[in-house]
């Protein structure tokens, strides 16, 4: 890890944890290097797990719902779980930091993940199934706050890249999670199968935190939750920087959940064969593996976001506009116009690491611009769901989606120039 330039804040009391676990004692080569390359396979392990357990179970939805005899209201509101446990319990994040250091954060988070995916596929009963869901996302809900929190702590010269690897390792577990669960549970015959293999990966993605989360419990309580961190709290929804932000990442996450969720049936209703519907669908998702990698490269590297803000509005409008009125004729360029658009989650994820000073300022940036983000992202379905039904076309949904792309970027254009959330308390 490159050492902070001069001038930089002093940290605060939850970076001190955090550089612990950077420099690991050991008789060879480099402590600070290998403590690095440990922290960023941690991550990398972490986010691949942050989607895993919602895509699976979105493949697997039909057969859930008909071995636990979900209703079709309870079966929406697994749907919508997901958002609702991000934006709750990711808001609570930046008080668990102030008491627990990241390192055990993470190794809670993961434990939570992996026993809420083993529970809620033994269980014969509906109710439980949500309860334990519920854990799992708890665990991911932390994790996604954390990370940039972490990248900010560890690689301040290297933000764009480290978040690039990490989005894109994000990005990686979604699509092969999405695209497995369903082979895994033909394969053992039950889709419990599909939903539980995924706890493995939860389980081996606490190994690379376990021995920071062991080593000296008093320090890190010291480090964490002492009175400096209380008087130097940063709360981002008293901010301008604050509430752009979450703006512009609600309105992505919006259009993201809408996409995921209803261009198959779009494709579809093009006349499109099922298979091919969701060959396309995926193709979204897989072409989003290069772009997470490569945006938050560029986002680290200009001074001002603003022509990346510019391009990611004009891929996604000119796909929007194909997608109402010529969805057949195009239907290729219209998924990689919009997997370009989507390029917006890892530039905001980026953003949340370049708008704060400290790793305290990026955990409580983080914390409210996602937590309030999710909020948003949660009407995205719904409502495309409702236009859709109400004019029976595609169109109507559309608009939505383009109202709430001028929304974005809106907010793209306040938070695009550098400025600190530090700075605005």
């Amino acid at each position: 890890m490159t050492p902070p330039p001069a001038g930089t804040p002093a940290p605060a009391a939850g970076e001190a944890a955090l550089a612990a676990l950077a420099d690991p004692p050991d008789a060879t080569g480099s402590p600070r290097a290998r403590g690095g390359l440990l922290v960023l396979a941690g991550m990398l392990l972490v986010a691949l797990n942050l989607r895993a357990a919602v895509t699976s179970l979105g493949a697997l939805l039909d057969e859930v719902r008909l071995g636990l005899a979900l209703s079709g209201a309870m079966a929406g509101f697994v749907t919508t779980l997901p958002t609702i446990a991000f934006a709750g319990l990711g808001a609570a994040t930046p008080w668990l930091v102030r008491r627990l250091s990241p390192a055990r954060l993470l190794v809670l988070a993961m434990l939570a993940l992996a026993a809420g995916q083993v529970l809620r596929v033994v269980t014969g009963s509906a109710v439980v199934f949500l309860l334990t869901s519920a854990l799992a996302l708890a665990g991911i809900a932390v994790a996604n706050i954390l990370l940039p929190m972490l990248v900010k702590q560890h690689f301040p010269h290297r933000t764009g890249l480290v978040t690039g690897a990490y989005t894109m390792a994000l990005t990686v577990g979604t699509t092969v999670a999405a695209a497995a669960a369903v082979p895994v549970a033909h394969a053992f015959g039950s889709w419990r199968a599909g939903l539980g293999v995924w706890a493995g990966l939860a389980a081996v993605a606490v190994l690379p935190w376990l021995p920071a989360a062991l080593r000296n419990r008093t320090a890190a309580r010291r480090a964490t939750g002492g009175a400096p961190a209380s008087r130097t709290r940063i709360r981002p929804g008293r901010t301008r920087l604050g509430w752009a932000m979450a703006v512009y990442f609600g309105a992505q996450s919006l259009s993201g959940y809408a996409i995921m969720g209803w261009l198959a049936q779009l494709f579809r209703d093009a006349g499109f064969r099922p298979q091919d519907a969701g060959l396309l669908l995926a193709g979204v998702t897989a072409l989003g593996v290069p772009i997470a990698l490569l945006m938050p490269t560029l986002a680290g590297r200009l001074g001002s976001l603003r022509p990346l803000i510019f391009g990611l509005t004009t891929a996604s409008s000119l796909a929007y506009l194909g997608l109402a009125f010529a969805p057949r004729g195009a239907a290729v360029l219209w998924v990689v116009l919009l997997a370009f658009g989507q390029g917006a989650f890892p530039l905001i994820l980026t953003t949340i690491g370049l708008r704060a000073r400290t790793a305290d300022g990026t955990v409580a940036l983080s914390a409210f611009a996602q937590s309030t983000g999710y909020v948003i992202a949660a009407l995205g379905p719904l409502l495309v769901g409702i236009l859709y039904e109400t004019t029976g076309g595609w169109v109507a949904p559309i608009g939505f989606l383009l109202a709430a792309l001028a929304v974005q970027t809106g907010a793209g254009v306040l938070i695009a120039r550098p400025r600190y959330i530090e700075d605005e308390r």
